[in-house]
C-alpha cells in the first residue's frame, strides 16, 4: 500500500535528518514547508519536498490536499484509558464543592474505579478501552502510552496489562503499556502502607516483568498517596528489573519527586502543577523530560504547569491528555494543544512541537515517530481546509482533522 499526498498547504514538522526531541528556544520554530507533497510506502514516510521539486512518483492511493495540513499524528504520552466504568457522580460532586481529596476520602476516586474494574471481566474492559482508543485515533492520535494503576491487585493489575496487550495487538496505533505499581492504598491496607509497599516490590513488579508487556514503571508521588520515600522504595524494585520510571509528581504538593525521578533516569516526570527553582534545577542537563497535563488542570480547577519556566529554563516540555475517568475524562489532543497555548501561555508551534517531537520522546518512540523525516513510520494527519497551523489551537471546540493515516494505512 502507497500513499501519495500532493499539494499540501503546510507540511509540519518535516526534517531531512532525524530529530528527537527539542529543547528550550528550539520549541519555538516549527519546520514548515509550503506547498508540499508526501510519498509513504507500507508504513514508512519515503520521500517529501515542495511541489516545485515534485517529480512523477506513482501511488496506490492519491490525495490532493490543496488548501489543507499535513503533519505528524499526535503523540499522548500520558493515559489511564484501560478503566471501566466512569466517575460522572463525582464529577457532580465537585460541583457541589468537593475537593478531589475529600472525593477520595469517601471511598471515590481510585478507589471507586479499582472496585469496579475489579469486578469487570476482561473481555469487557477490553471492549470498552479499545472503543476509546478509537475515539482518539479518530481525533488525530497516533501514538498513546496505557497506564495501569486502577487494579490494586496482583491479579486486576495483570488483567490490565492483558488488556493493553491485547489492544497493542489489536491496533493500527502504536501502544506503550506502563506499569503504575503505586497508584492508591487500597482499603485492606489503609493502616498498612508499608505492607502494600512490600506487596508491589515483592509481588506486583516480579509477576508484571514476568509477562514482558512493560517496560516502564509509574507511581503516584503525593501527599496522601506515596511519599518520597515510598517512591524511592518502589523504584529501587522496578530498577532491580530493569523497569525505567516515568512518574506523577508535584500535581498538589512539591515533595522532592523530580529529583528523585531524575536519580533514577525516569523517562518522563509529569503532572508538575506546583514547580520551584530546584526542580528546574533538578532537570537541567538530565535526559528526564517534563510533561504538563492541561487537560487536568482544567477539569479539576487547579494550577496549571508554568510551561514558560521550564521552556524558558532551556529545557524540553511535553503536553498529554491524562485522559482518566476521575480527573481529565477527556483523551482529545486538539484541546490539549489548544490548552497549552491559551493556559500554559506556549505558542502553537510549541504547543505543536510538544505534542509531537516531545511527546514521542516522553514514550521513548521519538527515533521512528514524532516527525515526518524519511524511514520513519507513516503516522500522520491531514486537516481540513485552513490558512495556517495557529488555527488548530486557535479553534479550541472545533476538531479540525479530516483524515488520519496510521502505521501507513487511511482510516
Amino acid at each position: 500500500m502507497s500513499i501519495l499526498i500532493l499539494n499540501i498547504k503546510q507540511l509540519l514538522q518535516a526534517h531531512e535528518s532525524n530529530v528527537t526531541i527539542l529543547k528550550g528556544d528550539e520549541m519555538k520554530t516549527l519546520s514548515v514547508l509550503e506547498d508540499a507533497y508526501v510519498y509513504i510506502d507500507h508504513d514508512t514516510i519515503i520521500e517529501f519536498g515542495k511541489m516545485e521539486d515534485y517529480r512523477t512518483i506513482e501511488a496506490d492511493t492519491v490525495i490532493d490536499a490543496t488548501g489543507k495540513l499535513v503533519l505528524p499524528s499526535w503523540c499522548d504520552s500520558h493515559t489511564h484509558i484501560v478503566y471501566a466504568g466512569d466517575r460522572t457522580s463525582e464529577f457532580v460532586d465537585r460541583i457541589n464543592g468537593l475537593s478531589y481529596t475529600e472525593i477520595a476520602n469517601k471511598g471515590g476516586g481510585i478507589l471507586n474505579s479499582a472496585k469496579v474494574l475489579q469486578n469487570t471481566s476482561e473481555d469487557e474492559l477490553y471492549e470498552q478501552s479499545i472503543k476509546r482508543l478509537n475515539e482518539l485515533i479518530a481525533m488525530g492520535t497516533g501514538a498513546v502510552e496505557i497506564k495501569t494503576g486502577y487494579g490494586l491487585t496482583v491479579e486486576a493489575e495483570l488483567k490490565m496489562l492483558r488488556v493493553i496487550k491485547r489492544i497493542k495487538q489489536e491496533s493500527l496505533a502504536v501502544i506503550i503499556p506502563t506499569l503504575l505499581a503505586a497508584h492508591a492504598i487500597p482499603e485492606a491496607f489503609k493502616t498498612k502502607k508499608q505492607n502494600y509497599i512490600k506487596y508491589i516490590t515483592d509481588e506486583l513488579i516480579p509477576k508484571a516483568v514476568e509477562s514482558n508487556i512493560t517496560h516502564y514503571l509509574d507511581v503516584f508521588c503525593e501527599e496522601g498517596y506515596f511519599d518520597i520515600n515510598d517512591t524511592e522504595t518502589i523504584l529501587k524494585a522496578g530498577k532491580a528489573h530493569n523497569l525505567r520510571p516515568k512518574i506523577h509528581v508535584n500535581q498538589f504538593n512539591i515533595l522532592g519527586g523530580i529529583a528523585l525521578g531524575v536519580k533514577y533516569n525516569a523517562l518522563s516526570v509529569d503532572h508538575l502543577e506546583e514547580l520551584n527553582d530546584d526542580d528546574i534545577k533538578a532537570l537541567k542537563g538530565s535526559e528526564t523530560i517534563p510533561v504538563a497535563l492541561p487537560g487536568c488542570s482544567y477539569f479539576l480547577g487547579i494550577p496549571y504547569t508554568q510551561a514558560r519556566k521550564i521552556i524558558d529554563a532551556g529545557l524540553p516540555l511535553a503536553i498529554a491528555t491524562d485522559y482518566n475517568p476521575g480527573s481529565a475524562p477527556s483523551g482529545n489532543m486538539n484541546f490539549i494543544v489548544s490548552s497549552a497555548c491559551v493556559k500554559l501561555k506556549m505558542t502553537p508551534e510549541e504547543a505543536i512541537n510538544a505534542a509531537t517531537v516531545n511527546g514521542a520522546y516522553a514514550m521513548g518512540i521519538s527515533n521512528m515517530y514524532g516527525s515526518i523525516t524519511r524511514g520513519k513510520k507513516a503516522n500522520l494527519l491531514i486537516t481540513k481546509p485552513m490558512n495556517h497551523y495557529s488555527e488548530i489551537p486557535y479553534a479550541f471546540a472545533h476538531n479540525p482533522i479530516e483524515q488520519v493515516i496510521i502505521n501507513g494505512q487511511l482510516l
